[in-house]
Order: structure tokens, then C-alpha cells, then sequence
């Protein structure tokens, strides 16, 4: 009785873990190939690999243990690190995101000294 609930809840993990690793995989496919490289990370393939080949893990080999932790950590280093560098440099000049001002910009824009 106890195993099976163990067992009930592994499956629901590896299912979180699989459509993890595939929302990863399809939001690299989806960024721009150039972006990669203006952010200075790893080339678009070398991402499509690394998650391709974690995304497969999950859904073919799921009780290889150690490949899909590996699989994690390449997810939440992509989702951590990459994609929001990916991101910024896709904001580019359309005003969102992080701006970069003076050190004396306040929260209204920047404070001329009361002139």
C-alpha cells in the first residue's frame, strides 16, 4: 500500500521533470540564433542538444537516475542563467525590460537638481 503511493507520487515527478525539460527545449528552439551569441552563451545547437537529449531521457529512459538529474541541473542552468540573458537582448530597444540610465535617475526619471 505505502509503495504504491511512493510510486503514484515518482510518476507524477517524472511527468513535472518531462514537461520541464520540454518546455525548455521549445523555448530554445523559439529564440533567435544570434541572440545566443550577442549574450554570450553557447551556440543555439549546443542548447538544442543538451536539451533535446534531456527531454528524450526523461520520456525514454526515466529509470536512469543519474541522467535525468544531470538533465535537471542542464534544465534550471538554461532557465536560470540562459534564457533570461536570451531575453534581455531579445527586449533590445522595444523599451522593456532593464533600463539603463544615470545614477541619478529616481523613480520618474532623472533628477536635474531642482532646476
Amino acid at each position: 500500500m505505502l509503495l504504491e503511493g511512493f510510486y503514484g507520487l515518482m510518476s507524477w515527478v517524472r511527468l513535472g521533470l518531462l514537461v520541464f525539460a520540454v518546455f525548455c527545449f521549445v523555448d530554445a528552439v523559439l529564440r533567435r540564433e544570434d541572440a545566443y551569441r550577442a549574450a554570450d552563451k553557447n551556440t543555439k545547437q549546443f542548447w538544442l542538444i543538451i536539451l533535446g537529449l534531456t527531454a528524450a531521457a526523461n520520456l525514454l529512459v526515466p529509470g536512469f537516475f543519474l541522467l535525468v538529474i544531470a538533465g535537471l541541473i542542464a534544465n534550471i542552468v538554461y532557465m536560470v542563467d540562459v534564457r533570461p540573458a536570451l531575453i534581455r537582448i531579445g527586449e533590445g530597444g522595444r523599451g522593456g525590460g532593464f533600463r539603463r540610465g544615470s545614477s541619478s535617475d529616481g523613480p520618474y526619471g532623472p533628477y536635474n537638481g531642482g532646476r
